[in-house]
């Protein structure tokens, strides 16, 4: 997949986040991160709020309900109607919903902290502040206007031969560029104590391969192909027209030839431990030594190969190529990963295709923000560590503390008593749910960033030296001890995380606020919200891919036969039930079941255990009622306040393509139809349109 600079998900964030093992790494409880009117007073970030939202008196937004709609017919509406109908997208937005308004509040905070720092004062806070400053300086963005680009793409006209190819596509890997192959280090997933190279299909600059293959995405295609033009146009390249032509058609065989991604979630399809000798006996017509040893990886003696029957084919793809082409596409894909670095038309030609069409987003965000988002993907934990000193109280991580031990006891109990699972595979579950690790807040231990170089003045430059230092932290641990303690997340991060070869769960301090988590706030509606996403993230270890980790992290079978064989059918209908819904506004597109199964399995898992968790608290107590409202009907009307979510069509369309993330409002709902308490909690009976007969309700965990 390609690796795009957008400055707020940098360079830094894609190129050198071990891509070949993202599903080892990140099984997030949201993907791009799309509440509720800020209620605070206005803070010291140049007008914008750093105080955290809050929800009603006691954490549910009662205004934000549509309680004319019928629970039974339409859920996220009733939790979340007059919120939709009273609130618009941001302009500088894709979508908007309670992410967003963490994002938000995560940007001002860390402004106000960036603000305070100062270029003489040395050390990451004098970097900090000189990366920020130096892509806030537009004045001298316009005027050095292409010439980082042009410094930047002066050797691919220099490319006589296709190892010399071969040689820039290995560089682009700390660097702008891209390759037919993505190298990345991460845990083994066999071998979970060390770090291994991993390689991945690589090479598209439009994104999911259904994108080039599928007919109802021409319009797509065609807008890509003007872009890459335009492009070529702005770097000076010969023959802009004719090359785009050639770009997207090079590209169409590349996605011709990669894996679905369905087919790329499969952990036991995708850990193939090849030599280099492998590599080059498979895939023929490839200069391998030329691309690892320019990647700074030649001297790792294996790697675990993703899509290995997609190689050969991409090999031979790059063997038959017309060098003129390839160094057409080179020179495209650096254009496209520098150009938000640089002057307004190259920023505005860069956000008019990649936000403004692909994602239907009208306006640039605000420069200060795109300074934000740079400066944290370079220096994040830096960050993170005065980010945490000012906005996290030490009560939210013993709170939750608690809640974890809850949600643990839950699966515990559910796994006991599960009637479709034999007692050997039972025992390793509960052995794996024992192994769980779990990080709240923030690291232990915070990064060292003493070797990275930043200079006043170079904005690209410090952008490429950020990139190549993060790509040599992670390349030179091959074959070293894996540190347990490393986050995969910064702190001001509003997002969770299940990592399958470390067996943990992490929930970084920004998530943890209303509407996920407030102390202040009714339990029941913490145990809908952070207790959804906690049960969430457990569940990953146990979901399609998760489950096939045991307790250590390794990847190995564990589940008898015929456990497995009523596992898949479970998962099976429950992929049925998502691809049958539909999107009004966009007509033939649906949600891919197999894709984004981990993710369902995930929150069918989280509300549920959240339930029982928040039953269990009380003690054998009845639930207090609170305005009219139950304890059961609480925690359902805190999961789905939690993805209130509003999404333009262009982004909708982009999300069910490729992102393993169902909808928000579809996340609202479609765990809910699978647990008989919310029928019983809300009255839902036949012939309301959510219903589902028991019988045909999915019962996993």
């Amino acid at each position: 997949m390609k690796k795009s600079l957008v400055v707020a998900a940098s360079l830094l964030a894609l190129a050198t986040a071990a891509p070949a093992a993202a599903h080892e790494r990140h099984d997030c409880v949201d993907d791009g991160c799309t509440v509720q009117t800020l209620v605070a007073t206005q803070g010291e970030a140049g007008g914008a709020t750093v105080e955290a939202p809050r929800y009603g008196s006691w954490g549910l937004d009662i205004a934000g309900m549509d309680r004319s709609v019928k629970p039974g017919d339409d859920f996220n509406a009733f939790a979340n109607g007059t919120w939709a109908k009273t609130n618009t997208i941001p302009a500088d937005r894709s979508s908007f919903g309670a992410f967003a308004v963490l994002r938000d509040l995560s940007e001002a905070r860390l402004r106000s902290l960036v603000d305070g720092y100062r270029v003489d004062a040395g050390g990451d806070q004098g970097k900090a502040a000189t990366l920020y400053q130096g892509f806030m300086d537009e004045a001298a963005a316009e005027r050095l206007d292409a010439v980082p680009l042009l410094n930047r793409i002066a050797p691919i006209y220099q490319v006589r031969s296709k190892d010399d190819m071969a040689r820039l596509m290995g560089r682009a890997v700390g660097g702008f560029g891209s390759s037919f192959f993505g190298p990345g280090v991460s845990d083994d997933a066999k071998q979970p104590d060390i770090y291994s190279l991993y390689l991945r299909q690589s090479g598209l600059g439009l994104g999911d391969r259904d994108l080039y293959l599928d007919a109802k995405f021409q319009p797509q295609r065609d807008r890509y192909r003007a872009y890459v033009q335009q492009m070529l146009e702005m770097a000076g390249w010969p023959t802009p027209a004719a090359s785009a032509r050639d770009i997207l058609a090079l590209e169409t065989k590349i996605a011709e030839a990669h894996w679905t991604r369905a087919e790329s979630r499969n952990r036991d399809k995708t850990y193939n431990l090849m030599s280099r000798a492998d590599l080059e006996a498979q895939a023929p017509g490839f200069p391998w030594a030329t691309f690892l040893d320019a990647a700074g990886v030649g001297t790792a003696e294996r790697a675990i190969v993703a899509q290995n029957t997609a190689f050969p084919k991409l090999a031979k793809i790059f063997a038959d190529a017309d060098l003129q082409t390839l160094k057409a596409w080179q020179i495209f894909h650096t254009a496209d990963d520098v150009a938000p670095l640089l002057s307004k038309r190259f920023v505005d030609a860069n956000f008019d295709f990649r936000a403004k069409f692909l994602n239907g987003q009208p306006q640039q965000r605000d420069r200060w923000k795109r300074a934000i988002g740079l400066t944290e993907n370079a220096l994040g934990e830096a960050i993170g560590r005065d980010y945490v000193a000012r906005y996290f109280p030490p009560e939210s991580k013993a709170k939750m503390d608690a809640l974890v031990v809850n949600l643990r006891t839950a699966l515990r109990g559910r796994i006991e008593q599960l009637a479709w699972m034999g007692p050997a595979t039972k025992q390793e579950a509960l052995k794996k749910l024992e192994g769980f690790n779990v990080k709240i807040g923030y690291p232990d231990k915070w990064r060292d960033y003493s070797a990275l170089a930043v200079v006043p003045g170079d904005l690209v430059g410090n952008v490429e030296r950020a990139a190549r230092f993060e790509w040599d932290y992670r390349r030179n641990r091959i074959a070293q001890p894996v540190d347990k303690g490393e986050w995969g997340m910064t702190p001001q991060t509003v997002n969770a995380y299940y990592n399958s070869v470390k067996n943990e769960i992490v929930f970084p301090a920004a998530i943890l606020q209303p509407p996920f988590f407030d102390p202040d706030a009714d339990p029941a509606i913490n145990y809908g919200g952070i207790g959804g996403v906690i049960g969430h993230e457990i569940i990953h270890g146990f979901d399609d891919q998760g489950r096939k980790s045991d307790w250590a992290g390794v990847l190995r079978d564990w589940w008898t036969a015929e456990d497995a064989a009523k596992f898949e059918v479970q998962a099976a209908k429950l992929g049925a039930q998502y691809e049958a819904y539909t999107f009004p506004n966009l007509p033939g597109v649906h949600i891919n079941g197999r894709a984004s199964m981990g993710e369902n399995i995930g929150d069918l898992g989280g509300v549920t255990l959240g339930l029982e968790a928040y039953r269990a608290s009380l003690g054998g107590q009845p639930a207090p009622v609170l305005d009219g409202f139950t304890g059961d009907q609480r925690v359902f009307l805190g999961w789905a306040q939690v993805w209130r979510t509003l999404t333009r069509d262009e982004a909708l369309r982009q999300q069910l393509v490729g992102d393993p993330h169902s909808p928000g409002q579809i996340r609202a709902v479609g765990p809910l139809r699978n647990v008989d308490a919310w029928y019983e909690a809300f009255g839902v009976k036949p012939g309301d349109k959510l219903y589902i007969a028991p019988e045909d309700r999915v019962r996993i965990w």
